[in-house]
């Protein structure tokens, strides 16, 4: 029997356009797919745990040779609504910032924005579990990724989002994972890979009716918030930020 390729992906609101067409399309047989969360999946392709990952864009650099096999991205245009810096107190007033554990590139972009775009010092905090959401209180602000900060996003006076300060920084899009390999994969299964990963953008509203969410517009979400197709522009802001955190991080 001829081995799987091993998929591995988070199972978030906003992959579930990406894996709808590996989990119902005709690809599904050829593959096993594994959930995880980001930065356990960059662990996973560099072990060769599993064969393609959709890694977090900061983590690139750790992988040596790697290979994008899909014309389709976690991205935004500008607010991304589930990447962002909430706080109780404004900007001005923030003194501390706990990371998300769950995400590498998330927290380089948000060291990023508060040297050059918010430019303020302030510490940062590496949270190792989900219960440094109830420390964010008084000055100390947290960084909050996926669907926790969909859901938030009515607790928080202050809400920092990330893709729209990388927007106002650099005026270009923002890319947070792409689907990378990190050897060379037969090119008629590229082809069909990537292919597979744009099925579930002609059945959103299927995917939106398969998962309520009483936190956040889906609609919102999957039409303005997030943006799938890796153009020109988000090639242009994902060169842009790997530069920054080569120079800056």
């Amino acid at each position: 029997m001829e081995r799987k390729i091993k998929v591995g992906a988070v199972s978030y609101l906003n992959t579930k356009p990406l894996l709808y067409g590996l989990q119902h399309g005709p690809i599904k047989d050829e593959i096993e797919l594994i959930l995880d969360y980001p930065a356990r999946l960059v662990d996973m392709l560099k072990t060769g745990a599993i064969d393609i990952g959709l890694v977090p864009v900061g983590a690139l650099p750790e992988l040596g040779e790697y290979h994008i096999v899909s014309d389709y991205c976690i991205g935004t245009e500008g607010e991304v609504a589930s990447v962002a810096v909430f706080s109780q107190v404004p900007m001005e007033e923030i003194e501390t910032v706990i990371l998300d554990y769950q995400s590498r590139t998330s927290v380089k972009l948000c060291k990023l924005l508060f040297d050059k775009h918010w430019k303020r010092a302030v510490r940062f905090i590496d949270a190792t579990n989900d219960d440094y959401i109830d420390e964010i209180k008084s000055t100390t602000a947290g960084l909050i990724i996926g669907d926790r900060a969909l859901s938030y996003r009515g607790k928080s006076n202050y809400i920092y989002d990330l893709g729209l300060g990388w927007k106002e920084m650099t005026g270009l899009p923002f890319v947070f994972a792409v689907w990378v390999s990190s050897k060379n994969l037969d090119t008629k299964f590229i082809k069909s890979f990537s292919d597979s990963t744009a099925l579930g953008l002609l059945n959103l509203d299927e995917i939106k009716q398969d998962n309520s969410f009483s936190s956040y517009d889906l609609d919102v979400y999957y039409s303005k918030n997030i943006s799938y197709m890796l153009s020109e522009e988000k090639r242009k802001g994902l060169e842009q930020f790997l530069k920054n955190i080569f120079v800056n991080l």
